[in-house]
């Protein structure tokens, strides 16, 4: 019986060893192929390559580096690359959480979204850590993950957005299904004065509290345990949809007088 295929990327780049560390658990899954930017890719978001020319190298069977971003490696893997579509995609393992407002900038996450915008079932995985991290440990837990998925599959248009508390194995205290926390920084922009005298600013801040609210993802891991978040694609506010329906008379009145109003100056043009 022929093994499944599965494909991993990450926005950390082919060199990463979280990417590696979690192909290499995944071979006990199925058939995993690599496909990754040739370089960081961090915060790059849901970026698409369209400047510039796309290449592709093979660095090893079954291992292919791409100079874009997680959106293109992706693309790249289904149409060009792997000889089949895959049973499952996991982006990561990346170096550092995304948790909260960090999956509105994270490549990381958005290698699995456009997974699951092409229809495969599809995981990000996102590592704590400091000076060093525990790849072993997240590759651990990203393997049960996928095993979990493979087997009973996911919702339709959506992923899972796993983190993996900075513990050692056998310290971590389970696993805990969340939802998105919100952040708040402090001094998101700081800036700074080059030799020459002039101003430059550099996107950082420091954290300085988070949203409280029930199963936060944030809070799991300070409990040492795996924060797994269910993110759906349409992030239409459905319970809104009526109060805005209101907006729709009053809007339409406002872009019809316009039209008239450009007539008129248009006919006075003319004459």
């Amino acid at each position: 019986m022929a093994r499944v295929r599965i494909l991993v990327t990450n926005d950390d780049g082919i060199a990463s060893p979280g990417i590696h560390a979690v192909a290499a658990a995944l071979g006990t899954l199925g058939e995993v192929w690599i496909v990754a930017p040739d370089r960081e890719r961090t915060a790059v978001g849901h970026a698409v390559t369209l400047h510039k020319p796309l290449r592709i190298t093979k660095m090893a069977p079954r291992v292919f580096m791409v100079n874009g971003t997680p959106v293109d490696c992706v693309n790249l893997a289904l149409v060009k690359i792997l000889p089949g579509p895959p049973a499952l995609i996991l982006s990561g393992i990346n170096r550092g959480v995304n948790l909260g407002d960090d999956v509105m900038y994270s490549g990381t996450v958005s290698g699995a979204l456009e997974g699951t915008i092409l229809g495969i079932p599809s995981v990000a995985v996102s590592q704590e850590g400091g000076e060093t991290f525990r790849f072993e440990v997240g590759a651990r837990y990203a393997t049960r993950v996928a095993a979990q998925v493979l087997q009973h599959g996911l919702p339709a248009e959506t992923i899972l957005n796993v983190n993996i508390p900075d513990v050692p194995f056998r310290s971590i205290k389970g696993v805990k299904v969340t939802c998105l926390s919100r952040r708040r920084f402090n001094n998101p922009i700081v800036e700074k004065v080059d030799p020459r005298g002039r101003k430059y600013y550099w996107i950082a801040g420091t954290r300085q509290s988070w949203s409280r609210q029930q199963d936060a993802d944030h809070e799991a891991l300070e409990r040492r345990m795996v924060s797994v978040t269910p993110i759906h694609l349409d992030t239409t506010y459905h319970a809104m949809l009526e109060h805005f329906k209101a907006w729709e008379q009053p809007l339409s009145k406002l872009a019809a007088s316009r039209r008239v109003v450009k007539a008129r100056s248009s006919r006075r043009t003319r004459a």
